[in-house]
């Protein structure tokens, strides 16, 4: 039957009904449809996910991927140190940057004012 139909449309010059353009023309629109509900949100979750751990400072609460919640106690390049715990059953956790994922609160703003020179309260 393929045959037959290449042979009916040869010597007129159309293009059989089986050569058509529609099951490409549907297979670009499954890959935007696909770009657009899966892969765009996906790569946009990951630049909020990006942009956050990037501000993270000390004195921040966060919450890991293995579900403990702590705050910033110190950073180094890509090590937390969270603190963990309630009164005097505090933890202290170095966890990966990567394993924090996501931001609870924030912490107070730290001024960190050094003077050189102690004040003298005697007179």
């Amino acid at each position: 039957m393929f045959i037959t139909a290449f042979a009916q449309g040869a010597g007129t010059g159309e293009v059989p009904a089986t050569m058509s353009f529609a099951p490409i023309i549907m297979m670009v629109i499954m890959l935007v449809v696909f770009y657009f509900i899966l892969i765009r949100p996906q790569k946009k979750k990951e630049k909020e996910l990006k942009n956050m751990l990037a501000a993270l400072k000390v004195g921040d609460e966060v919450a890991t991927i293995g579900g403990i919640h702590g705050k910033i106690t110190r950073i180094k390049d890509d090590l937390f140190v969270l603190e963990s715990g309630i009164g005097v059953t505090k933890s202290y956790i170095t966890v990966d940057r990567s394993a924090v994922s996501r931001f609870l609160k924030r912490g107070p703003e730290v001024l960190e004012e050094i003077d050189d020179e102690p004040e003298n309260t005697e007179e």
